[in-house]
């Protein structure tokens, strides 16, 4: 009886739902839900996340499952599904690195279950799974200390080219002069390094040190403004 829910009121349909069972159809999505859970899950490892995101993530891959079932073996429709997808895609807003890689792993699931390959989505999900937590807990591509922002202000009449170098290797794995500004009229000067310290606690003593080279005048350090992960 409810395999008629299958059957287009149209008549005979190209697509592969058509020749589907309840059984099957019902046995994709329940594949689909589960590990659309698997993805959210791995998507809210060590990463910060919204709830309307994660459960969007979760419900792709059902979503793509039906969308794959229909047009499969149907070209006309495919054609047309892929003009609809392209028009999502302008609409949608960029996200990073992370989110635009799980939807595309989303999708990748809901097009093995759309098309009946159950176990081989599955093993994809554990493999992807288990991958993902070897990367983020593993140092690769970890960088060794967050970069600062070290802002330096000097009297007009200073040749601060290279003065504050030798402070700034004692103290830092990198340091490069980023911007210089007038301030206060034109009297004063403001440098802005980009640095990396070598260890935390030695703040202090290197900004001790560079009030010395800059007359005693206002120094800075701070966290450098967070840059968006994008592909």
């Amino acid at each position: 009886m409810l395999d008629s829910a299958l059957t287009s009121i149209f008549g005979t349909a190209e697509s592969l739902v058509a020749g589907v069972s309840t059984i099957d159809f019902l046995l994709c999505c329940a594949a689909s839900i589960v590990l659309g859970a698997a993805v959210a899950a791995i998507y809210m490892f060590r990463h910060t996340y919204s709830k309307n995101f994660v459960v969007t993530l979760a419900l792709l891959p059902l979503i793509v499952q039906m969308v794959i079932t229909l047009v499969n073996g149907n070209l006309g429709a495919g054609i047309a599904v892929m003009g609809v997808f392209n028009l999502v895609r302008f609409r949608s807003i960029p996200g990073s690195a992370k989110d635009i890689g799980n939807v595309f792993l989303a999708m990748a699931i809901g097009l093995a279950t759309g098309m009946g390959f159950i176990a081989l989505a599955v093993l994809f999900t554990v493999i992807v799974g288990i991958v993902n937590v070897v990367y983020v807990l593993s140092p690769f591509s970890k960088q060794k200390a967050p970069e600062k922002t070290l802002k330096i202000t000097i009297p007009e009449d200073l040749e601060y080219d290279g003065v504050f170098d030798d402070v700034l290797a004692r103290y830092t794995d990198e340091h490069e002069l980023v911007e210089v500004q007038t301030t206060n009229m034109g009297s004063l000067f403001l440098l802005e390094y980009a640095v990396r310290m070598k260890a935390p606690g030695i703040e202090k003593r290197m900004i001790d040190e560079v009030r010395c080279l800059n007359g005693n005048l206002k120094v800075v350090l701070g966290s450098a403004a967070a840059s968006k992960d994008v592909l």
